[in-house]
């Protein structure tokens, strides 16, 4: 990441930054709760991720996307359990984090949240604490389209009203960094050092 100017804002990825990584502990609730064996935990994992952008996009109702992982549709308390143990693996927070953005929020430099989610998730997320520092949460789902795809992040830019080249865009994943830098923003792979978003944050406007 090259800082040549100041920053006028930045886009933040919440799961990988803002929010932790699910626990074994955590998925195994959720495999459980899908009545898959814990010795394959695994599998489990791989069904969930297999139709998982859709349902981030918002292509795949709840009842579809959790039809396709267990291969037929569940009931709806079960679809409700279900629900409940995904949206409960992606709200935990990194508090070292949060404390870089309280300092940043309190500078004043805008920050737009810009998450791959699926829509019961993203209602969830908008009524964490945290959300109130943000400008403005895109969420895929609403947005119709996930990360890497450059539509996202130009909306995401429309929102800052800034020069791509004065945005800092945060996400763990290298692959959406490189997307943000094919439009002309800055961009930092976050690998969860806290000392690193703070580093990239200090030079504002």
């Amino acid at each position: 990441m090259t800082r040549t100017t100041p920053l006028d804002a930045v886009i933040l990825d919440y799961n990988g930054v803002i929010g932790r990584q699910p626990t074994r502990h955590q998925w195994l609730r959720l495999a459980r709760t899908a009545s898959w064996p814990d010795t394959d935990l695994a599998a489990f994992q791989s069904a969930f991720w297999s139709a998982r952008e859709h349902y981030d996009s918002g292509q795949l109702s709840d009842m579809a996307y959790w039809a396709r992982v267990l291969g037929s549709h569940p009931g709806p308390r079960l679809l409700h359990q279900l629900r409940s143990a995904d949206t409960d693996m992606w709200t935990a927070t990194d508090d070292r984090v949060l404390s870089v953005l309280r300092r940043t929020h309190t500078s004043g430099l805008p920050m737009v949240l810009l998450s791959n989610a699926p829509a019961h998730l993203s209602d969830v997320l908008d009524t964490q604490d945290w959300r109130r520092m943000m400008t403005q949460a895109l969420y895929s789902a609403r947005l119709g389209v996930c990360k890497p795809d450059p539509a996202a992040y130009q909306q995401a830019l429309e929102i800052t009203g800034a020069d791509p080249q004065r945005v800092l865009f945060v996400d763990d994943r290298a692959e959406n960094c490189r997307a943000a830098e094919h439009l002309g923003i800055r961009a930092l792979h976050y690998t969860g050092q806290p000392a690193d978003l703070e580093a990239a944050l200090t030079l504002t406007a």
